[in-house]
């Protein structure tokens, strides 16, 4: 076996090693952070509805972030992306991180291996809501702009992945056993793929979306993870149609009206949250004590 073949069959091994953790390929990410960006109505201000570029960039920082060479990064970042939901036994989800991590270990489960998604896309909302604060606050401060794009950016990342059914189940890589292992059939790099292999465009996934923010976000959050679970026998189903690999394949019908669905929904889920963190910004009291309003650093005194 020469050199080159030698590099081949390891980096294989390596990726077939490697955990499925992550939904969307980098440019399937990227596309729905635009789209969602696209679909949010006039009253978002227009330097975030401007913005979808850079926020169509971050989207792809969470899987960035889960490299070998910063372990504890990774071992930070990996359960944020998904939720395996069947772990805990059909007990409700507490409204806060912490109070997941309680439950957890009544349930006698890792939180790192059940998965903290819920909690990601609700927090990360959340601090997009006190970025939009300080922008109401000062409008002009270019670097509170700069922040509210970063965060949504992050957002975007963890809220289509959970409208990936294949990150809401114990089953997200082929049909989990006896033991509650799920066996890495490919699946899920299969519909991983999809957004980005079909060529959906930004456009085309935000025209005539019904975007409406949230009353509470966190029950909204469990709702639309309960809605992505629905469609788990769905994905195996059509687990014969999906690409094998990289190589050349026709989508079949059923795939394409699959893909388009999730990803319209992805691009809705995600402007929701985008419209519900503006205006939750607006009952958000920031502290007496917060100074923002120098725009740009001071000048070097001579």
């Amino acid at each position: 076996m020469n050199s080159l073949k030698a590099i081949g069959l390891a980096l294989a091994l390596v990726l077939l090693a490697a955990p499925p953790g992550r939904a969307w390929f980098p440019k399937g990410h990227s596309i729905l952070a635009e789209a969602a960006v696209k679909a949010l109505p006039t009253e978002v201000p227009a330097f975030f509805r401007a913005g979808g570029g850079l926020v169509g960039h971050l989207a792809q920082d969470p899987d960035v972030a889960k490299a070998r060479e910063t372990p504890n990064l990774n071992n930070q970042e990996f359960p944020e992306h998904f939720i395996d939901y069947e772990l805990l036994g059909g007990r409700p989800l507490p409204p806060t991180r912490y109070g997941f991590l309680k439950l957890c270990i009544e349930a006698k489960v890792e939180p790192n291996d059940a998965g903290l998604v819920p909690y990601a896309v609700t927090e990360w909302t959340e601090r997009l809501a006190v970025a939009f604060a300080e922008h109401r606050r000062w409008p002009e401060n270019p670097h509170i702009r700069t922040k509210a794009l970063v965060y949504a950016g992050m957002l975007s990342h963890y809220a289509t992945d959970m409208c990936m059914p294949l990150h809401t189940t114990i089953h997200y890589d082929g049909r989990a056993g006896a033991d509650g292992k799920s066996p890495r059939t490919g699946i899920h790099m299969a519909v991983d793929s999809l957004i980005e292999r079909l060529g959906l465009k930004p456009d085309e996934l935000a025209k005539g979306q019904k975007v409406e923010a949230f009353d509470l976000l966190f029950p909204a959050v469990v709702k639309e993870m309960e809605e992505s679970r629905t469609h788990i026998d769905e994905v195996y189903r059509l687990e014969p149609q999906l690409p094998p690999g990289r190589g050349a394949w026709t989508p079949s019908a059923e795939v394409t009206a699959f893909t388009k669905e999730r990803g319209r929904e992805s691009t809705r889920f995600l402007a929701c949250l985008y419209l519900t963190a503006w205006k939750k910004s607006a009952s958000i009291k920031l502290p007496s004590w917060l100074e923002r309003e120098r725009t740009a650093a001071a000048p070097a005194k001579k």
